[in-house]
């Protein structure tokens, strides 16, 4: 088990420690309700320290980065962010991924914690006809989701960067906290807004402590992953394990936008006949028409009690107080407002499919 650069500090604020993709990981701290809504009404900070960084450079990084991933990296500025994935042979996804373009021919690619490994051999199984420079920087830098909509107000001060000025999946590499060269990206996995701080193992501690104090005064908290987890699903976002695995397709799992057709990548062509022959399942939304709450692993049944799919991920809404998730079901039962059924235990309890992403602001 691999401890994180500030696992000791998580111990000391009280973080339930747990073991999570092979890292002693903070799952929450006073409670999942209380720091969901956090992150959705003032600021939060997230320590998502486990996820991998690869660095990919040379004048060929580009066609690697093509070839391997199902979205059109040549559209990135530098500066610019992109959400992506590494199709794999089978229309499967071998993970889900972030793709930075920090320079002309230097890239960054965040990827899941649990799949560093599979995915750093799987780019560099790929890279023999491309020789671009790799490196796996994952177990020198630290990852910080500050989010919510007072997170440019907490931080401003910490850089003299215009925060307000960094839109949405565009970042800037400058000054944070005392700190030089620091990656402040206006991502995250909350749909709260917010940025997410890239940092060396020794400068994270600087860092968390000067956030913490430049957000006091606007109710900043530490909030764990089972947290994040409960943002990510009100905002529809999979979970690579739960909802995209290797054996679901980009195209049933609604990743067709970033699936771009105007190049040549790993699988394309199968992964092109399934979107213009449609696929026979797709992956949805539901919300319980009832009291109940929908669990991972749960099967989803129709007016006969005919299994149509089972839940990929599925919890409480701390924002709208309701049971929601998400799952497979074929396609016929895939349009919003159709009627299906949760099995929890020994009752159906009614739900209905709704369009993504269930918390509206």
């Amino acid at each position: 088990m691999k401890n994180i650069a500030l696992s000791s500090i998580h111990e000391s604020l009280g973080a339930k420690m747990v073991p999570f993709a092979g890292f002693n990981m903070p799952v929450q701290y006073e409670g999942v309700t209380a720091e969901h809504l956090t992150v959705r009404n003032a600021v939060g900070v997230f320590d998502v320290s486990h996820m991998g960084e690869f660095l990919v450079t040379g004048k060929n990084a580009l066609a690697l980065i093509q070839k391997v991933t199902s979205n059109d990296a040549s559209k990135l500025n530098v500066g610019d962010a992109q959400y992506s994935c590494f199709p794999n042979e089978n229309n499967g996804i071998v993970d889900d991924l972030i793709c930075y373009r920090l320079k002309e021919d230097t890239y960054l690619l965040v990827v899941n914690a649990s799949n560093i490994e599979k995915d750093w051999n799987w780019i560099v199984s790929h890279n023999t006809s491309f020789n671009a420079d790799l490196r796996n920087l994952s177990d020198e830098y630290s990852l910080l989701a500050i989010q919510g909509p007072k997170a440019v107000k907490a931080m401003q001060n910490l850089t003299s960067l215009d925060l307000a000025e960094i839109p949405f999946y565009t970042f800037k590499i400058g000054d944070f906290a005392g700190i030089d060269n620091v990656i402040i990206s206006a991502t995250g996995y909350t749909g709260a807004g917010g940025f997410e701080i890239y940092c060396k193992n020794t400068e994270v501690s600087q860092i968390w402590k000067a956030v913490f104090e430049a957000g006091e005064k606007y109710g900043i908290k530490p909030i764990g992953l089972a947290a994040r987890d409960t943002l990510r699903l009100e905002m529809g976002y999979c979970l690579y394990g739960n909802d995209i695995d290797d054996n679901t397709s980009p195209i049933e799992a609604g990743l067709s936008w970033i699936t771009k057709f105007n190049k040549e990548f790993i699988n394309c062509d199968a992964l092109l006949k399934e979107k213009e022959q449609k696929p026979t399942r797709k992956l949805v939304g539901f919300m319980l028409d009832t009291k109940g709450v929908p669990r991972q692993g749960y099967d989803i049944v129709d007016d006969n009690g005919v299994i149509i799919g089972k839940v990929t991920s599925g919890t409480m809404s701390p924002s709208i107080s309701k049971g929601i998730g998400m799952g497979y079901v074929p396609t016929s039962f895939a349009k919003a407002d159709t009627k299906i059924y949760i099995q929890v235990r020994k009752k159906a309890l009614p739900a209905t499919i709704v369009k993504l992403p269930f918390y509206k602001k």
